[in-house]
């Protein structure tokens, strides 16, 4: 059985590593911190968390079955999530800036999680750069032991949550530096480029 320490820090790094690139989740995190607040931000990295977890969970449990409908699937993934982008890129570049609220709304921060959560998982490269990594590392042998798997479970979680809340955090020291002007046309920008990534997704050749 591989040390579970071992294992913890391997999935922390991996988490990191696959959730650290800047795209459209970061771009929305970013926009969303500064145009509404920063718990708006948190909870959508932590949707992306969930979800690069329930990657790893995946790719360390072997599921073949689940790997094979992600395979077979891959072009209905692509163009589900090309869709989803464009949604709500075109949203976010229609949508106004308003003055920072006290405290966020529920059903606010319950979509900020879930359209990051699904936005993550259904990226056509997430689950095929996780497996990627994973042979790289040698994370292979945690298959078949639990304790091995939820170590790296957590880790790959954590991994993710600790960009997220770097991310977070940093952007959050520039909020007081922003005019609602400023406001505006970042809605314009992170709207563009989340709509371009998606209009990336569909057009991109499928096999």
């Amino acid at each position: 059985m591989a040390e579970f320490d071992t294992i913890l820090v391997k999935g922390l790094i991996v988490g990191f590593l696959l959730a650290a690139p800047v795209g459209p989740i970061a771009v929305l995190c970013v926009q969303r911190t500064l145009t509404k607040n920063q718990l708006t931000g948190f909870v959508s990295g932590f949707g992306a968390a969930v979800a690069d977890a329930i990657y790893g969970c995946v790719a360390a449990l072997g599921l073949s079955l689940v790997w094979k409908l992600l395979t077979e699937h891959r072009n209905w993934l692509q163009v589900v999530g090309g869709a989803c982008l464009c949604i709500v890129g075109v949203r976010t570049f229609f949508s106004k800036a308003v003055q920072r609220k006290a405290a966020p709304t529920w059903p606010g921060l319950i979509g900020a999680f879930f359209s990051a959560l699904l936005l993550t998982l259904t990226n056509p490269m997430t689950f095929f750069a996780f497996a990627a990594v994973f042979a790289s590392v040698g994370l292979g042998s945690v298959r078949g032991n639990k304790v091995d798997i939820g170590a790296l479970v957590a880790g790959v979680f954590l991994g993710s949550g600790l960009w997220w809340t770097i991310l977070i955090v940093g952007t959050h020291a520039f909020r007081s530096k922003m005019t609602m002007d400023r406001l505006e046309k970042l809605n314009r920008v992170t709207g563009v480029i989340v709509t371009l990534v998606g209009l990336t997704y569909l057009l991109l050749p499928r096999h």
